[in-house]
């Protein structure tokens, strides 16, 4: 794995790390706050979990973009991050909206996140590594 794939990782991570306090602790706080029931308590949630999950994740989207993609540039790559958020936001928000009572709202949010990180995660990507 080339320096470069590792940078455009690490970028991805920290971007998605990033978002993920935008999207998660600012915009639907309010909507965790008010189905608490479903959550750990803050004091128990795994937070070093959570982000080697969101490190693997962050290589794997760099990895496949990298090793798969023929023709590597920032419009590919865009289109690459948008397709991926699709496929992941629907599954994390309506797929858990189908099996659990969150409500409608927070699923319509993990999509929309879901879509906005993953296609600003393929900017990066297209920034990053090129042909």
């Amino acid at each position: 794995m080339s320096r470069r794939t590792l940078a455009a990782a690490a970028a991805v991570f920290v971007l998605w790390a990033m978002l993920d306090f935008v999207i998660h602790g600012m915009i639907l706080r309010g909507v965790y706050e008010r189905t608490e029931r479903l959550w750990r308590p803050e004091g128990e949630m795994r937070m070093g979990l959570m982000y080697l999950v969101l490190a693997v994740a962050a290589l794997c989207f760099t990895l496949v973009y990298e090793r798969f993609v023929g023709r590597r540039n920032v419009r590919v790559a865009v289109l690459y991050g948008l397709l991926y958020g699709v496929g992941t936001g629907v599954s994390m928000g309506f797929g858990t909206y189908s099996v659990m009572p969150i409500p409608q709202v927070l699923a319509v949010g993990w999509f929309a996140g879901a879509v906005v990180e993953a296609t600003a995660g393929g900017l990066v990507l297209g920034l990053v590594i090129r042909e």
